[in-house]
């Protein structure tokens, strides 16, 4: 099963403007927003991620409930997480 985590972004790299710090869970990470061309990102902003990709804007009520009912589902949230942390973007 392949899910998608709501992730708060925290910075855009200024020398990689494709790439954002994010916050998901409590796991700090770079991601890559090259896919949102076309749309402003900027800290504060949540996004839908999915393996070192964000892939859609959300908004904060969107994020909370994916989070809440993801963590309702156990394994294939724990698996996911493990493959966010696994994914390396080079900064």
């Amino acid at each position: 099963m392949c899910l998608g985590i709501p992730g708060e972004v925290i910075e855009i790299l200024a020398d990689r403007p494709d790439l954002a710090k994010v916050d998901v869970s409590g796991v700090k990470r770079a991601i890559n927003i090259g896919l949102l061309e076309g749309e402003s990102v900027a800290p504060g902003d949540w996004v839908l991620i999915h393996v070192g990709f964000a892939l859609s804007k959300i908004d904060e009520e969107e994020a909370r409930a994916a989070l809440e009912f993801l963590e309702s589902i156990g394994k294939a949230y724990q698996d996911e997480m493990a493959a966010l942390a696994a994914s390396r973007i080079e900064e």
